[in-house]
């Protein structure tokens, strides 16, 4: 599997990344998915401290095992919640930061975050704070590398220029074309984009139309936009998967594209599709049957 440098730091992150938050909980079933992935070149693991609420992190720490080294974990901070309590809410706070690293990483048993990224974010955060705290963590050899996953402009205009974050995660897909305007500035920072939401649900998949019968639209597609554009796809296009990856990986800024499994036949399916992605040259038809709307300023 091919790989590709993540912004302007020293770590290189095969094209497709594994999306921990979609792994069975059954350990096994999940550790077998885990192995087939790594087998198959694939070196960037995604999860975060919210997923099952710490029992994601724990149970990819744990399958890696002796394998660790050969892996780039990814993980995320921000969304606060308290053992025993529905719920959580938003803290991106120095302090909590740093309380939340250190039960990252004893979850995953290792001594180091390969890419520490803040999930989420708002204007009105102290980024000064989160920067400084960023910036010492990755002094102190605890994390290799930081970034954040937001779709919000704002936010990004003000994290990116004032820090070396070297990852922002989007969701885009040929279904959710949004983050296009703002690659060139992202790339400018010094950052890549680890995109998610690249099958859009299943959507950009060769089952697209039995995925059909269980939604009623998508993103900013009503019912019959939706049928009409994956219609419209499927005439130009032999593989929806592979024009999913396809279309992500077209766009340089994009260093890997995160897609879950919850089994092996899904992992199956996606590495499958990968190895097509060179035969897709024309992406003419996207443009044209998709919608390309702008972000708000204000998000």
């Amino acid at each position: 599997m091919k790989k590709r440098q993540l912004g302007s730091s020293e770590l290189f992150i095969s094209e497709i990344s594994l999306g921990g938050m979609s792994l069975s909980t059954d350990k096994i079933k999940a550790a077998k998915i885990v192995d087939m992935a790594l087998d198959a070149g694939i070196n960037y693991i995604d999860t975060a401290d919210l997923y099952d609420f710490g029992a994601n992190e724990e149970m990819i720490g744990a399958i890696l095992g002796k394998r660790r080294q050969d892996v780039l974990v990814a993980t995320k901070v921000g969304n606060r919640w308290t053992e025993g309590v529905e719920g959580w809410h938003w803290d991106a706070s120095p302090s909590y930061i740093k309380e939340a690293l250190h039960a990252s990483l004893k979850r995953l048993g290792t001594d180091y975050i390969d890419v520490y990224q803040l999930h989420g974010g708002t204007i009105e955060d102290d980024w000064d704070g989160i920067i400084d705290t960023f910036e010492d963590l990755k002094k102190d050899g605890l994390i290799r590398e930081y970034g954040i996953s937001s779709i919000r402009p704002n936010v990004l205009k003000r994290f990116l220029p004032a820090s070396s974050a070297k990852s922002v995660m989007m969701q885009y897909s040929a279904l959710d074309r949004r983050p296009e305007e703002w690659l060139d500035f992202i790339a400018k920072e010094g950052a890549s984009v680890v995109t998610r939401g690249t099958v859009a649900k299943g959507l950009l998949t060769n089952s697209w139309k039995e995925r059909l019968q269980r939604v009623n639209g998508f993103n900013t597609y009503t019912a019959d936009e939706l049928t009409a554009t994956l219609t419209g796809l499927a005439s130009h296009y032999d593989d929806l998967h592979a024009l999913a990856i396809a279309s992500n990986l077209k766009e340089s800024t994009i260093a890997s594209t995160v897609i879950g499994a919850s089994s092996q036949e899904q992992l199956a399916q996606t590495l499958a599709a990968y190895e097509k992605i060179d035969s897709i040259t024309d992406f003419k038809a996207i443009k044209e049957l998709t919608k390309a709307e702008q972000y708000m300023d204000h998000r």
